[in-house]
């Protein structure tokens, strides 16, 4: 048991959901000798404390069960009265269980208790109509909520998980000093490089912690509110910062013409880097954006001061990647002062912050509008679950199921994201239903005394709702079988037939769970995201042809950047379903498939904020043949993962164009290089998407460590 669950968080939690759920259902069974309110106060207990996951410390885990109290009562009220008729039930299953279920697009908590609340809807929606027992019903789901925000509090409080802010502070930390090694090297501390190869390890492993994949769902800073978006926006950019750092560990040009001016802005790039760490960890104030603004115009009037006709481009590469660190890190700073409600520079409105100016309301609502398309793939579960429900509904009232309620539980049990994933869950659950339904025909044969079954109940309901997390499927389903029938056979005088009947409704659940899933977008979040992907990647590229256009020749800017935000985020969407899934190795690395996208939008954005438009028309042509590489290559990836062209993927990219570039452009050559390492760095951001090598552990590996850390 401690290798499957060290901290025996799963077991915790199954005696305090037993407790509660056995305390409320004796009290109100035999102590108040209510027939009625039993049975709710017992399911209300299994719904939010076993088919929901709430994110959290014991603490905010309350506090989201008692403000979800009113919901509850909602959708009892609604299940009692739609059981009027079989086809009202059925239309009411269908659009609760797609809103309950869309509404997860809200965050890791709406999306862990959308199981537990579809329950609440499923069991009061079933013959017999009896509107006079909603008072029962609510009193009992009433009592098990109460009981089981209490007992959260005090029955053996689960350690409080490790913060995401604080997985972030380490991230900066380390990323800081990074950043001050860099700058000692470049100073002249000849030590300063050996610490930073000693670093690298250290950085890439915390900032690796960040990526979704390492983090289970319910503990992503994924809600549409501000600080989430900003947490989310935080972390990209640290990733991105680091993977920089990786870049000029490599160059190591010490004949860059700016490198003092480069070695002071990222001297106090690392300054600011480190107090947001400290502010992270709970050490610090909130940081400020005025340093680093400040550093980075002292950078760039040093650069101006200092004529640089005549030297080559690539001698300007290192200031201008220098420069892009100390932007990135302002981007990081502004992001957590959002977090933190304090004020934050003014920008655009509909720019990379955007969200800092709107109200909660509104961006709950604009997430919800968002992903209201075909192509979301949280629309694409809702319609998938809701539909199922709705015909699992319709279904047993049309074959007068006795227990119908179960065949709905089956479905929000054995469905899966993909027709693959529900074929995988189906087996153990049906031999583990079987199981459990002979044993549990075994002891209504029998019979005994109501208050055998009384004393079996808590012990059987703990090993089974202890054995599921552990175990697997099959033994959850065998022991609720046998936990359904001891409650059942104390609510209402019961047979063998019982047993029978839970057969024949996780059978119909099951095989109405497998269809839906074979014709309801079977492929899951491998089929949506290689067409999200393709989408933002060909935003990407036009991203690319619109910025070096307005820059390099005054063109009209578009909208391509608020395309590309669009597509990247329903992206990410489809990335996060697909890492809940089973999957085989992938010929792309998704990761880094999806930083290069990111790594397109994050670097027009401050291209175009800081870089005067048309005063590079001299170099126009090399400039937009450039780019038109650049974005031909997002083009070609795009289509490939559109048609799922392997060779193309895997195959070697051409060779990027030869190029002759002016070096008489005076200050305005600064403002090339730095457009210039931002298409080089998208070049190589596409070289490495074909998949990671096992990595060697040596300071080489880290530059394809890096290019694995996604951005949001």
């Amino acid at each position: 048991m401690r290798r499957h669950d060290p901290d025996l968080v799963a077991v915790r939690r199954a005696a305090r959901v037993t407790l509660v759920a056995c305390l409320g259902f004796y009290f109100c069974r035999y102590v108040l000798g209510s027939a009625a309110m039993a049975p709710y106060a017992l399911f209300g207990a299994v719904a939010l404390g076993v088919l929901s996951q709430i994110p959290g410390s014991p603490r905010r885990r309350a506090r989201t069960l008692l403000a979800v109290l009113p919901v509850c009562w909602l959708l009892v009220t609604l299940g009692t009265m739609l059981s009027v008729s079989n086809w009202a039930a059925a239309a009411g299953m269908f659009v609760l269980g797609f809103a309950v279920t869309f509404a997860g697009v809200g965050g890791p908590r709406l999306v862990g208790l959308a199981a537990g609340m579809q329950l609440l809807y499923i069991l009061p929606c079933f013959p017999p109509y009896e509107p006079g027992e909603l008072g029962h019903r609510l009193a009992g789901v009433t009592l098990a909520v109460l009981l089981l925000a209490g007992a959260e509090l005090v029955l053996w409080p689960d350690p409080a998980p490790v913060a995401y802010r604080k997985k972030l502070g380490e991230a900066v930390g380390t990323l800081a000093q990074c950043l001050d090694a860099i700058a000692d090297a470049w100073s002249g501390d000849p030590s300063g490089r050996d610490r930073l190869a000693a670093l690298l390890p250290e950085a890439t492993d915390a900032a690796d912690a960040l990526r979704p994949s390492r983090l289970a769902p319910i503990d992503r800073p994924a809600s549409a509110g501000r600080r989430d978006r900003a947490l989310t926006s935080a972390a990209g950019t640290a990733r991105l910062v680091l993977g920089r750092a990786v870049d000029l560990y490599f160059l190591d040009d010490h004949d860059a013409s700016d490198l003092p001016a480069a070695a002071a802005l990222l001297r106090q790039t690392a300054s600011c880097a480190a107090a947001a760490a400290d502010w992270l960890q709970g050490e610090g104030e909130v940081p400020d954006t005025d340093r680093i603004a400040g550093a980075i115009d002292d950078f760039r009037a040093t650069r101006a001061a200092t004529a640089p006709d005549g030297l080559p481009p690539e001698r300007l590469a290192l200031g201008a990647l220098a420069l892009s660190l100390g932007e990135w890190t302002k981007h990081l700073v502004t992001a957590l002062r959002i977090v933190a409600g304090a004020p934050i520079p003014a920008s655009s409105p509909t720019g990379l912050f955007w969200y800092a100016y709107r109200r909660t309301p509104w961006l709950w609502l604009h997430r919800l509008r968002e992903h209201l398309t075909p192509r979301s793939v949280y629309f694409q579960g809702a319609l998938r679950l809701a539909a199922a429900l709705a015909v699992a509904r319709l279904l047993a009232g049309v074959l007068d199921l006795s227990h119908g309620f179960w065949v709905l539980l089956t479905i929000l049990t054995v469905l899966r994201t993909s027709a693959a994933e529900t074929r995988s869950a189906l087996r153990p659950a049906l031999i583990g239903t079987v199981l459990g339904s002979v044993a549990a025909a075994g002891l209504l044969v029998f019979g005994t005394e109501p208050t055998a079954y009384a004393i079996a109940l808590p012990f059987v309901m703990l090993v089974g709702f202890a054995a599921g997390p552990l175990l697997g499927l099959g033994w959850a389903q065998g022991l609720f079988t046998v936990v359904i029938a001891l409650v059942f056979a104390q609510v209402a005088p019961t047979d063998w037939h019982l047993a029978e009947a839970r057969i024949l409704d996780v059978a119909v659940g099951a095989a109405i769970g497998v269809l839906i899933g074979l014709f309801a977008w079977p492929r899951g979040g491998a089929g949506e995201l290689h067409r999200a992907t393709a989408n933002f990647l060909a935003a990407s590229a036009a991203v690319v042809r619109e910025t070096v256009s307005v820059l390099a020749d005054n063109a009209v800017r578009g909208d391509a950047l608020d395309r590309a935000r669009e597509t990247g985020r329903l992206a990410e969407a489809s990335f996060a379903l697909y890492q809940s899934e089973r999957h085989p190795a992938a010929a792309v690395d998704w990761q880094a498939t999806l930083v290069a996208g990111h790594h397109a939008v994050r670097g027009a954005e401050a291209l175009l904020r800081t870089c005067p438009t048309g005063r590079l028309l001299p170099c126009v042509t090399p400039l937009m043949v450039s780019s038109a590489d650049v974005a031909a290559r997002f083009d070609r990836v795009a289509e490939a993962l559109r048609e799922r062209d392997r060779a193309t993927l895997l195959g070697a990219a051409p060779d990027p164009p030869v190029l002759s570039w002016p070096t008489d452009l005076g200050p305005d050559l600064y403002h090339l290089a730095d457009l210039r390492v931002w298409l080089d760095g998208l070049r190589d951001d596409l070289g490495r998407i074909a998949g990671l090598p096992e990595h060697t552990g040596e300071v080489s590996d880290l530059r394809v460590r890096a290019a694995g850390l996604a951005s949001g």
